[in-house]
Order: C-alpha cells, then structure tokens, then sequence
C-alpha cells in the first residue's frame, strides 16, 4: 500500500500524530490529558466518519476480537446496572472505553506517524520526573503522587518507562530520538521509584519475562546499554536509604506475618489482606453474578459488625485487587469479560511479536504487551481501573498501539 500521504491527508495525518502524541505527554503532569485525549479522538472520529469506519471494516479480522471484548464488559455492565437498579454512571468507564476504539480507527485511517507515540511517551516520562521529584525531594512529601494518588502516578510513570523502552527499540536506527527514549525509559522508572510504589515492580517482572522471551528482536548495543542502566538505577534505587525502597519490601513482609499472626490490621499491607479476606467471603455469596459495589460495601459493614472483619476496611475506596474486585461485582460472569479485555489484547500483541522478531511490528507489539501485563501486574495490589484515568489510559493505549501495529505491518509510521 502506497505510505505517502496526499496533499488532503496530511493535515489530517499530523493532527492524529498529535494525539497520539499528547496522550502520554498529557497524562502525568495534567489532570485534564488523558479525558481531553479520549474526548479529542471520538470527536474526530465522528468528523472523519467514512474513512475511521472503512478502515475498521478492512481490519475488522484482526482486531474484531479485542472490540468485542470490550462491547460485552459494557454490556455487561450495563445490564447489572438496570437489573440491579444502579446508577447508570456505573457504566461510563467500560462505554468511554469501547468508545476508544476511535483512536484504533483514526491512526490507521490516517496512517499517523508511530514516532509521535514514542516521542510522547518519552517527554511525559521526562516531565514526569522533575514534577514528582520537586514534591518529594523539596516540599517532602513522602508518597507524592502529582494530580492523582502515589499509587497510580508511581504505575503510569513506569509504563511510560517502558513504552519509551519500546521507543528506544523501535528508533534505534535514528540516534538522536533513541537519546530521546533512552531519556524517558531512565525518567520513568526513575519517577516510579520516587513515589514508593511498590506494586510497579511486579509490571517490570512481567515486561523482563516478554524481553527475555523475544531478546532476538533487540540487536542494538544502545538498547543493551539502556537495559543495563535501568538496571543500575533499580540497583542504585534499592541501595540508597533515603529512598526507602528496602525498608518499604521489607516492612511490607513484616505487616503481612503479622496480620498473619493474627496481629494489627493498621498497616498498608495488613490492610489490603483483610480486604481479600472481606473480598472472598463476598465472592462466596454471589459467585456468578456478583453484588453491586455498593451492596458489597454494605455486607463489608455487616461482617465487620459481627466480628468477621476489622472496622478499617471501610474506610477504604476498594478492594485493592483487579480479579477480587471483579469477582465480587461480577462474579464468575463479570470476571470473564473483564479478563477477556486483557486477555484479547495481550493475545493481539504477542501474537504480532512472534510473527514479526525484526521488523516493524516488532517494537510496537512490545509496547503493548507492556501495556497489557503492566495494568496485570498493577492490580494484584491496587484497583488500577478504578479511576477513569487509569482505565481510559489503558484502553486509549491498547488501541492505539493497535492501530500502529496494523500501520507497521504496511511499512507505515
């Protein structure tokens, strides 16, 4: 297919660049980025109606099973919310995630270049660090978190990181953007650590078993040389006291034996274990089709009341796991069609990586498997879809690679 753009396209093509571009850029230093982003791309996906729907009609075998993944959470969702008598509200997050697909659709309609990608992902890593590092380092905040809370700026920082990793592999043949991503993926992990989150190495174990198995694809001494410094960097993180990430593994071992023991519940892990503990007893009662989250909040105080659970779980937004937290809103049900927007994804993805261990495909897939099994990671101990911005970034994410994957299998980008 012919990759240069006519006179007419070529506005049209920066203009979704530019999106592509402001999404990660935007996500981290803003509070606004991520919804201006997903209100910018269906906006235009309705003004460019013809070309984003002939293009989901061509690729549609490729990508009908990611898009039908999310149609059935939503409806799903949907349908609990009118037989539960729920607030319809409850379903914003799985529409305004379906409805992402318009970033999937526009990239590939518009042939957008995949550098703006990389290059967004890349500065919002290196914007991310000085913001995060002024409130720890200057205004001594022990768990900064920027716009949003420690834990989901600590998560996004370190998917930057490792999308501009993905970057790093993807331009390592342009020296001067290579620099520019080897920057973000040093920025983002860096920034990750200054917050203290602790649930964002999990997301790095995952993405080093994808690296591992795929390290054919990377045949640069750049992108080698960027790996050891990340390396260095978690090394130096760990060895240095004043950043706390020892003493944060190690208390975090300490809580658990003690909740174990039948000790104090008034720690952060401690806390997070009677939440499971609450969680399963509520997924007992309803395995198939769940509770309203508001009802599980109710039968949590009626536990508590009883002796079953400690009182402090109230306190708390959620459950603090992914698959609790969907089992016990959706049950067996729920939990399957919540799964299956992960799990088609990640299918998409290392599906692209096999086929392709040295061409174009090869650094985009890579991106989003990050992707994919960093919100994995992420929600063994957090509800990370629990805020908007945490779950429009993903979805906007997944299909934008997505779309840059189609785009590169055609030599585009």
């Amino acid at each position: 297919m012919n990759s240069n753009p006519t006179n007419t396209r070529e506005p049209m093509r920066v203009w979704i660049g530019s999106l592509a571009f402001l999404l990660p850029f935007l996500s981290l230093v803003t509070s606004f980025g991520v919804n201006l982003a997903s209100f910018l791309f269906l906006a235009s996906a309705l003004i460019f109606f013809k070309p984003s729907r002939d293009a989901l009609m061509r690729h549609w075998p490729q990508v009908r099973w990611v898009v039908l993944a999310f149609l059935l959470h939503f409806l799903f969702v949907l349908a609990c919310a009118l037989l539960r008598g729920e607030r319809l509200s409850v379903q914003e997050k799985p529409l305004r995630m379906l409805l992402s697909v318009s970033a999937l659709v526009l990239v590939v309609a518009m042939r957008a270049p995949r550098r703006a990608l990389w290059w967004g992902a890349s500065a919002g890593a290196v914007a991310a660090l000085p913001f995060i590092a002024w409130q720890r380092l200057v205004l001594h905040i022990d768990r900064p978190g920027g716009f949003v809370n420690s834990i989901t700026f600590g998560d996004l920082a370190m998917l930057l990181g490792l999308l501009s990793l993905a970057g790093a592999i993807d331009m390592r043949d342009r020296p001067r953007d290579a620099v520019l991503a080897g920057a973000g993926a040093l920025a983002g992990l860096a920034a990750s650590v200054l917050t203290g989150t602790r649930g964002s190495w999990a997301a790095v174990a995952l993405a080093l078993l994808v690296l591992g198995r795929h390290a054919r694809g990377i045949d640069s001494r750049r992108v080698r040389a960027l790996l050891a410094g990340g390396v260095a960097v978690l090394a130096a993180a760990w060895f240095t006291p004043a950043l706390g990430v020892q003493e944060r593994f190690a208390q975090g071992v300490s809580d658990a034996r003690i909740w174990y023991e039948g000790g104090t519940v008034w720690t952060n892990v401690g806390t997070r274990l009677e939440l499971w503990k609450g969680a399963i007893m509520l997924i007992r009662e309803h395995p198939v089709l769940g509770m309203g989250f508001d009802a599980c909040r109710v039968r949590l105080a009626d536990y508590a009341q009883a002796g079953r659970l400690d009182p402090l779980v109230l306190q708390l937004p959620h459950l603090h796991n992914d698959v609790l937290q969907a089992l016990a809103t959706g049950g067996v049900v729920g939990f399957v069609l919540w799964a299956a927007t992960l799990v088609a994804p990640l299918r998409f993805f290392l599906r692209r990586l096999g086929q392709d261990a040295r061409g174009p495909q090869f650094a985009v897939a890579l991106g989003g498997a990050f992707v994919v099994l960093g919100y994995v990671g992420f929600g063994l101990t957090e509800v990370i879809f629990w805020s908007m911005k945490g779950s429009l970034f993903y979805a906007l994410m997944v299909f934008v690679l997505m779309g840059f994957c189609l785009n590169a299998k055609e030599k585009i980008g």
